[in-house]
């Protein structure tokens, strides 16, 4: 994740929070006023999201001490304690909504990701992520799927070409899609095309492209149009793939599976904060 922009996203994320300040906290704690809280696991999953607590928590007073149970990519299982912090309890408690709500997304992202590498359960395919995306907020739902497992599909649209039905249906053709990429763009930019036929497949080979989409294909059409493609050529597969297929999609030699369910559908992790002498300091976490 890059730093500053976490920093400046964090700002947002608690200056939506916050506002003027957190009334609660303020009218009932002195700053003076210190204390010990946790993290702690209610679901096994997996955990991404870590390094934001310290980030977080270093914007409110940077004397907040933060210390690591476990490293973002583990597995961990309900009753875990991720980390601990200790410093004034009115930061503590006005930072940890904010925290909690980017983890358990984030967390919830990695372990659907790692459960979809298991069940495609392949040496060669790589599942890999898309821009469906929550706004605001892809730089950390990219790094949860690299934390569960996952591989990134391109970040926006500025990074990588890719030529979809509605591009090749206004340029004539996919040759002439490509060409015209080509006429404007330097050797460093990749070109994907996305396929939804044989004759498809055959013409983004001919057309020069560095990578080539299957949409909405079949594990049998997949691998009959993999045998089309030069080595030299990168394939994909997206559209259709559920973790009720995608193990038959582990043998058709595709190089990567893209699926958006990974971070559009996610069901967040349950991770509590809690604070020391609090009646639920070690065991259960609020909701609220």
């Amino acid at each position: 994740m890059n730093p500053i922009k976490l920093k400046m996203l964090l700002q947002q994320l608690f200056n939506e929070d916050l506002g003027e300040r957190d009334i609660t906290s303020e009218t009932i704690f002195s700053i003076d006023e210190k204390t010990t809280g946790q993290f702690l696991i209610k679901k096994d999953g997996v955990i991404a999201g870590l390094p934001i607590i310290r980030e977080a928590y270093s914007l409110f007073d940077p004397s907040i001490e933060v210390n690591f149970h476990a490293k973002d990519g583990d597995l961990v299982k309900a009753g875990d304690i991720v980390a601990t912090v200790n410093g004034p309890i009115a930061y503590l408690l006005s930072g940890e909504r904010v925290i909690l709500n980017l983890l358990q997304r984030m967390s919830g992202i990695a372990t659907m990701t790692r459960m979809a590498v298991d069940k495609l359960n392949s040496s060669h395919t790589r599942v890999c992520d898309t821009r469906k995306t929550t706004p605001g907020l892809r730089m950390l739902e990219k790094y949860a799927v690299r934390c569960g497992g996952g591989f990134n599909h391109r970040f926006g649209l500025y990074d990588a070409v890719m030529i979809k039905d509605n591009h090749i249906a206004y340029a004539g053709s996919i040759t002439k899609a490509v060409e015209l990429v080509k006429k404007q763009l330097g050797h460093m930019t990749k070109i994907e095309v996305e396929t939804e036929s044989k004759e498809d497949v055959i013409e983004a080979v001919k057309a020069g492209a560095d990578v080539i989409l299957f949409d909405n294909c079949s594990p049998e059409e997949v691998k009959e149009y993999v045998s089309l493609v030069p080595d030299s050529i990168i394939t994909e597969a997206s559209g259709g793939i559920t973790f009720e297929n995608i193990a038959n999609y582990g043998d058709t030699g595709v190089d990567y599976i893209s699926l958006g369910m990974l971070t559009h559908s996610v069901h967040a992790l349950d991770i509590s904060f809690n604070i020391s002498g609090g009646k639920k300091y070690e065991t259960v976490g609020s909701e609220r």
